[in-house]
């Protein structure tokens, strides 16, 4: 096969965004400059709870320079609170001020915007706010905030609950009653955050001739941002335009809307000119989504080796505020719905609680939910299998389900099939498992430090967040995304989708998924998104979505296309449209490939009438009946899916430093029709080195009383290239039976399996010590401290 020849989904083909990016040539939101522009810069509440008994201005107004001070009472009546609510009865809606007017509930939260001609005479100026506190107690522990006495975050959820969701499904009483053993743990999943490297940003212009405002931002839902900001503000959406060309990271963080969204336009309509805003580090940490702070409580039923039944027990800390629009459940609803994970037990029950506290909210970040089930549930498998003395792998390959086929889960989910067990088989021989336990006798029965540890997990993953996914999640909501193909006079094609590319490479891979629809080469193709006036509806890019859903819609509007294309050269080439073929560019009747036309004079013809090449059978013009538009626009909403695979992990702990070193990471993933695996592998390298950070260094700490103790890099510990161990990825590929081109999506893998695979290896490492893992990070304290306490 040639090298530019189709197929070209599967190949390996470099990304186009590269040069642009590699070169500087990206064009992010501090990167607009606007004549005119102003900076903004926040105050922000260095209290976890206070009530705001004055904010006196004076002084900053004088400073030269100062243009505005921007308070919650002068918002008041120009932009619309935030309301997060969920149309379930277990769910409270809550009510958010876009900048409070009467107290604060968090470290960081903004009180006062200052304008003016510059970012460090707006920082002055924020120092010359005086704001009169009154502080109040406050609870920064979820359980804690449960008390009858706990000091109350919001009125409006009496024991600080947001929700309070249960299920139950089988006899689950029953197979705890009957159980040969029943094992049971409980794990607190610390705070953290996906940490983009470019922080949050908003640059907003409002014309006041033209009643229009045009706003940049790091937003990873350009549609959605657009449509919940104008709403906010009382304007059209069409008066509205929200653009997110390239952005550095997201990682579900910014599948939100943020309080500044809504501020900065605000701010720039109050004044009619361009105000910018660009968060710096520290209060991107404070301020920011967070994520992931749960404290699980699970217990297994098992009776003949056999997992019978789960009951787990959430309390997940949703922070300050129900995060805008998708409220606290995003890691709270997640997490259960998760926690049979690749098992079948008989039977599930699980209760589920949003909780407030005094720090900033909560809300997706990488693999929701699932990650912290998958650490809790598998920490407690291998606890199992340690008593039972049975192999893990084959603990786990008893109880799993086997992929053959559709698998209905306790929690409301339809698996459509995969590779379970020939994924984590495949992890077990890419490992060398079997030579890994004897190398790790060996060392014990010499006494050699460090220890060595082996973790191992396989897991699906939820893909293509559709509203039937959502739905089954308990979102009674639904999406619409949409992609428009269009083919251009000169038979180039233009691709426009509701999507947001932020590292996901869709200027390659979806030129791949249109090229081959159409038989075009990808360089042929140009995809536009990220900025709402010129680019088709959509959710964004979030939740393993876009090759899915995108890719789908792509594949359905290509086909109207190319349809009218055959129809076009049928009529030019003298056949049945169903005779007519396209590949490289090339259409021909069926048979007779070297007698092709080009694909351009097809389109040509559609556009003028005559093929621009001149071909014979033009000289007529176009008939009526081949007045087609060369252009489609369709949603794609999919079925349930869902990508699975396995891991491997090699691990050593010095139990008298307590640090953890992930010597080698083997992987299998089935995503099943894999637009480029180059990419594919991307993915798998960086989620893995974010669940290294999960597992190891990241966690966003707050004292009890709410003061905020990780306000810096320099606190908050991020992995670096010195901490990536040796990667052995490897593919398999189970089309997915129900969505377009069997498309399976995978972008959040890592941080799925990864935390769990390596808190495994480290319990194996120190299980001759007696260590139970029931905290994360891993970091060398909380090792030392589960070794302490085992002894102890």
């Amino acid at each position: 096969m040639a090298a530019d020849s189709a197929p070209h989904v599967g190949r390996r083909r470099l990304r186009v965004e590269d040069p642009r990016l590699l070169t500087g040539g990206g064009r992010f939101v501090d990167d607009v400059e606007l004549p005119g522009m102003l900076h903004a810069a926040f105050v922000r509440s260095p209290h976890p709870h206070a009530r705001i008994l004055g904010i006196d201005t004076e002084a900053a107004l004088a400073l030269d320079g100062v243009h505005a001070v921007v308070t919650g009472a002068d918002l008041a009546e120009v932009v619309q609170p935030f309301v997060s609510a969920l149309e379930r009865p277990e769910v409270r809606t809550l009510v958010r001020d876009v900048l409070t007017t009467d107290r604060v509930r968090h470290v960081g939260e903004a009180v006062a915007v200052v304008v003016a001609s510059s970012r460090y005479l707006a920082e002055d100026g924020c120092d010359l706010v005086a704001v009169d506190w009154a502080p109040t107690p406050a609870v920064a522990d979820p359980l804690a905030a449960m008390t009858p006495d706990a000091p109350q975050v919001d009125p409006d959820a009496p024991g600080n609950l947001v929700a309070d969701i249960r299920l139950e499904s089988g006899d689950v009483e029953g197979c705890f009653a009957g159980a040969d053993h029943v094992f049971a743990k409980r794990l607190h999943a610390q705070r953290h955050w996906g940490a983009p490297l470019e922080n949050d940003g908003v640059l907003a212009s409002y014309v006041p001739a033209t009643d229009e405002l045009t706003m940049w931002c790091t937003t990873q839902t350009p549609h959605a941002t657009q449509s919940l900001v104008a709403d906010a503000l009382g304007m059209p959406s069409a008066q509205v335009r929200v653009i997110a060309h390239d952005m550095g990271g997201g990682f579900g963080a910014r599948a939100r809307t943020s309080v500044e969204e809504a501020i900065v336009p605000a701010v720039s309509r109050l004044l009619g000119r361009p105000v910018k805003w660009i968060a710096d580090r520290s209060e991107t940490l404070a301020a920011g989504v967070h994520a992931k702070e749960m404290v699980v409580d699970l217990s297994v039923a098992v009776t003949n080796g056999r997992l019978t039944a789960m009951r787990a027990d959430v309390i997940s800390d949703a922070g300050a505020y129900s995060l805008f629009p998708f409220t606290s459940l995003v890691d709270a609803i997640s997490a259960p719905a998760a926690m049979p994970g690749i098992y079948v037990p008989e039977a599930l029950a699980y209760r589920t609680r949003s909780v407030l506290t005094n720090k900033s909210w909560s809300g997706p970040y990488r693999g929701i939910g699932q990650g912290v089930s998958q650490v809790v549930r598998e920490l407690l498998v291998d606890e199992v299998a340690r008593e039972l003395e049975v192999d893990p792998i084959e603990l786990r390959v008893r109880n799993m389900a086997t992929g053959d086929g559709p698998h209905r889960t306790h929690t409301g989910f339809v698996y459509d099939g995969g590779s379970y067990v020939q994924a984590l088989r495949a992890v077990q021989e890419r490992m060398d498992y079997a030579g890994l336990r004897d190398e790790q006798r060996r060392r014990r029965a010499a006494g050699e430090e460090p220890y060595l540890g082996i973790g191992v997990g396989a897991y699906v993953e939820f893909s293509g967040w559709s509203g039937e996914l959502g739905r089954a999640h308990g979102y009674p909501s639904d999406y619409y995304d949409s992609a428009s193909v269009t083919v251009e006079p000169d038979g180039s094609v233009m691709v426009t989708t509701g999507a947001q590319s932020h590292g996901q490479s869709h200027e390659t891979t979806l030129a791949q998924v249109a090229a081959d629809a159409l038989g075009v080469a990808p360089d042929e193709v140009t995809v536009r998104e990220g900025d709402t006036a010129t680019s088709v509806w959509g959710m964004g890019t979030w939740a393993s979505r876009t090759a899915v859903i995108y890719g789908g819609a792509i594949m359905r509007a290509a086909g109207d296309v190319r349809g009218r294309m055959a129809l076009l050269a049928g009529h030019m080439l003298e056949c049945s449209p169903d005779d007519v073929e396209m590949r490289d560019g090339r259409v021909w009747v069926a048979g007779s490939p070297d007698a092709a036309i080009a694909f351009a004079d097809v389109a040509g013809f559609a556009y003028f009438g005559t093929a621009m090449a001149g071909h014979a059978g033009t000289g007529g013009g176009r008939p009526g009946e081949l007045d087609v538009a060369l252009t489609s626009t369709r949603p794609y909403s999919p079925p349930q899916v869902f990508s699975n695979g396995a891991i491997g992990v090699v691990a050593t702990v010095d139990p008298g430093t307590g640090v953890v070193a992930v010597e080698r990471v083997a992987f299998v993933e089935d995503c099943g029709t894999m637009l480029n695996p180059m990419v594919v592998d991307g993915q798998i390298a960086g989620s893995v080195g974010q669940a290294i950070g999960a597992a190891l260094f990241e966690e966003l700490s707050y004292g009890d009383d709410g003061a905020f103790l990780s306000p810096t890099l320099q606190d908050y510990l991020l992995p670096t290239a010195l901490d990536m161990p040796a990667l052995d990825i490897g593919h398999l590929v189970s089309p997915s039976p129900v969505t377009e081109g069997g498309i399976k999506g995978m972008g959040e893998v890592g941080m799925v399996c990864g935390p769990a695979a390596i808190a495994c290896a480290v319990a194996d490492a120190l299980a001759p010590l007696g260590v139970r893992i029931d905290r994360m990070p891993l970091d060398p304290d909380g090792v030392l401290d589960a070794i302490r306490r085992a002894r102890d």
